[in-house]
């Protein structure tokens, strides 16, 4: 049985790990799947934030773009969600990191390997990410995938994101 940390996190939207933790995973990070040509995706902005979509494990998402977020970053329902479906394994949880918001205050976070991390036909594997227990917290995607996929550029006038 797998039991998720509980920690009294406040909700927030970018984090900075305070410590780096070196994972195998990390270092097995492959290059992206459809890396030739350019891959445009669609952005919507809500409440002055851009959100695009995204598969983790197989599982459609949502995550709000934060070049200023280290990790991709879960909320504790939905890593919840995805261990019930079996889309998270205990043997994708490693260890507990410390993370310093954007507001300056020092947080515990668990750290998680996702298998697959997709954006429109682009697609990373074995990537960090971080699961902070804050029920509402956003789902951020961060720079453990952005700088995995390589050059990107945005149309703030098309709302796009087009990958290199």
């Amino acid at each position: 049985m797998l039991v998720l940390p509980m920690f009294s996190c406040v909700k927030r939207r970018r984090d900075t790990p305070i410590s780096q933790t070196e994972t195998s995973a990390s270092n097995e990070r492959r290059q992206p799947r459809a890396s030739r040509g350019k891959t445009v995706i669609q952005m919507k902005k809500v409440g002055g934030v851009y959100h695009i979509p995204c598969k983790i494990n197989d599982t459609e998402m949502e995550f709000v773009f934060d070049t200023g977020a280290s990790d991709i970053t879960i909320s504790l329902t939905e890593a919840k969600f995805l261990y019930k479906q079996g889309k998270l394994a205990e043997d994708d949880f490693r260890n507990k990191q410390m993370y310093q918001t954007a507001d300056g205050s020092i947080h515990e976070g668990m750290v998680v390997i996702l298998r697959t991390v997709e954006i429109g036909n682009r697609e990373l594997q074995n990537v960090q990410a971080s699961i902070m227990d804050n029920e509402d917290a956003p789902l951020l995607l961060g720079q453990s995938a952005l700088a995995a996929f390589g050059k990107i550029s945005i149309d703030y006038n098309r709302n796009e994101i087009i990958f290199e």
